[in-house]
């Protein structure tokens, strides 16, 4: 992907993560970056948990946190509680994030 047309976005010093959520997925994992219907690029993600109880957004949080190096306290879900596509908000990291973000866009995890 490139210029504008990412997954993510820097934003006052934070990072906003566009995410298609698949709960009950059979594992826990990254599986790249694919536009929506509409072209804009989304993070593919499964986890094994049921979306019950906050258990399918809690297991992201933390693949998410994992799979970019941050505490799962600096990882939150800011839009999307109840939908498959989520944003999700990334607190830190600078530089480094961003390229592990991009990291993301080219080999699954």
């Amino acid at each position: 992907m490139s210029g504008d047309a990412r997954f993510f976005r820097e934003a006052q010093g934070v990072y906003l993560v566009t995410v298609r959520l698949t709960p009950k997925g059979g594992r826990d994992a990254i599986d790249g970056v694919a536009p929506d219907a509409e072209g804009r690029p989304q993070l593919l993600a499964r986890v094994s948990a049921i979306p019950e109880d906050g258990r399918a957004n809690a297991a992201l949080v933390l693949l998410v946190a994992k799979a970019v190096g941050l505490p799962k306290s600096r990882v939150a879900i800011v839009a999307g509680q109840t939908s498959r596509v989520k944003t999700l908000r990334l607190e830190g990291g600078g530089e480094a994030l961003r390229a592990r973000l991009e990291a993301l866009e080219i080999e699954p995890r």
